[in-house]
């Protein structure tokens, strides 16, 4: 018995580059060029290597502290437009280029989805400070003894 079948997002949904999160394919930008990658000879003649814009606003499923931390990573890959541009030109074909794009992209969103934990300030606990006291007296007890040993001579 096979499984149901899994339905299609709606074709206004757009394309899923996420779980969850979608883009029209119409706000999706690829260009394509010489690529200095791999791939002999070819690479002086084939456009191999693959560039991607997709504006931030047209990217739809995210909540509005991943949008905010997605610009964060983006980084330098934001352009003023404030698109994100990726590019790659690691493999020695358009396809498999463009693959490589759209899973940077899809590692980028994912990233920006995961929401961080808060960080929950914390003291020492008593013995830990007496401790930690304790080993620099110790220490400095060491050190002190060592000092008086070169003019006694």
């Amino acid at each position: 018995m096979d499984p149901a079948p899994q339905q299609p997002a709606p074709a206004a949904a757009g394309v899923e580059i996420a779980p969850g999160v979608f883009v029209n394919e119409s706000d999706l930008r690829f260009q394509y060029a010489r690529s200095s990658g791999p791939g002999g000879q070819n690479v002086n003649k084939l456009n191999t290597k693959a560039e991607l814009w997709v504006p931030v606003g047209a990217i739809r499923g995210l909540r509005q502290d991943a949008v905010q931390r997605l610009i964060s990573l983006a980084g330098k890959r934001l352009t003023r437009e404030n698109e994100i541009h990726i590019a790659a030109d690691t493999a020695r074909t358009q396809e498999s280029n463009r693959d490589a794009v759209m899973q940077r992209l899809r590692e980028l969103l994912v990233q920006a989805m995961h929401r961080p934990k808060k960080r929950k300030p914390t003291k020492p606990s008593a013995g830990a400070k007496r401790r930690r006291l304790q080993e620099k007296k110790q220490r400095s007890e060491k050190k002190s003894r060592r000092r008086g040993r070169i003019g006694d001579e």
